[in-house]
């Protein structure tokens, strides 16, 4: 039986104090996100903060000639929307639901009356972007200095810390959009990890066979965002809600918990 939808999947929620979370409980709204559905345009107006609790959703730059490239992964670790965080309400981003799923979303209006009064969600959402900050820098890093192989590892392990079990559901188009290349290095990438015996892929699933292969044949940039998202958020949670709770216990977080750097 499955556990019932609650806020406390996503893990800067399940890190208030109780006190700030049933403050801002009542402005929590939530949401079933379907896959490849946008959140918010380019250039678009940002009206919500989103907290995803079991969906994946990306963040991509959409280039003139009609490609687009992953700059940022969400999943129940963070939040959609950093913008309004930071004062603005637009961005040069588009957010598209990566796999589908629930989230819980706040209005602007709420959200900026919580951060006026300073209380423990400044501070984590605050730790989450520079978190956030470091992940769009070595995804750009990543994808000018490494082989496509390596990329598709990183995407894939990213992809599995978010979610539950071994299987993803993505077809090689979403693939080649998120990481900016032509659908045929994808395939081409694909075949040598499923030929090394670390995946396997039929119709739009994957199914991660040997997790640690693919951590021996990634580049060293899944670790520095790992262990940067584990140094910012999980050391610097307040134990007293966090300890026990649905997002300690999922993939997404747990994850945030161990080093990447089995290498």
């Amino acid at each position: 039986m499955s556990s019932p939808h609650t806020p406390m999947q996503n893990y800067i929620l399940a890190a208030l104090p109780v006190t700030d979370y049933a403050r801002l409980l009542p402005f929590l709204e939530p949401v079933t996100l379907l896959a490849d559905s946008v959140i918010f345009e380019s250039g678009g107006h940002i009206s919500h903060l989103y907290f995803p609790t079991t969906c994946i959703l990306t963040l991509l730059y959409d280039l003139e000639n009609g490609t687009s490239s992953q700059v940022a992964m969400i999943g129940n670790e963070g939040v959609a929307g950093l913008p309004l965080l930071l004062g603005g309400d637009r961005t040069t981003n588009r957010a598209v639901v990566q796999c589908g799923g629930s989230a819980y979303r706040i209005k602007a209006c709420s959200l900026r009356r919580e951060l006026a009064l300073h209380g423990e969600l400044n501070n984590l959402l605050l730790l989450y972007a520079q978190a956030h900050m470091t992940q769009t820098a070595q995804i750009a890093v990543c994808n000018r200095s490494h082989t496509l192989d390596q990329q598709l590892c990183r995407w894939l392990l990213s992809s599995l810390d978010r979610t539950q079990g071994n299987e993803l559901v993505m077809t090689q188009e979403l693939i080649a959009s998120n990481l900016g290349v032509r659908r045929e290095g994808v395939t081409e990438a694909a075949r040598k990890l499923q030929a090394e015996g670390f995946i396997q892929y039929r119709r739009g699933h994957i199914t991660v066979l040997d997790r640690e292969g693919l951590e021996d044949h990634v580049c060293e940039c899944y670790a520095v965002v790992k262990n940067e998202y584990a140094r910012l958020l999980y050391s610097a949670a307040p134990t007293q809600r966090a300890l026990g709770n649905s997002a300690m216990r999922s993939p997404a977080v747990r994850n945030l918990s161990t080093t990447a750097s089995r290498r």
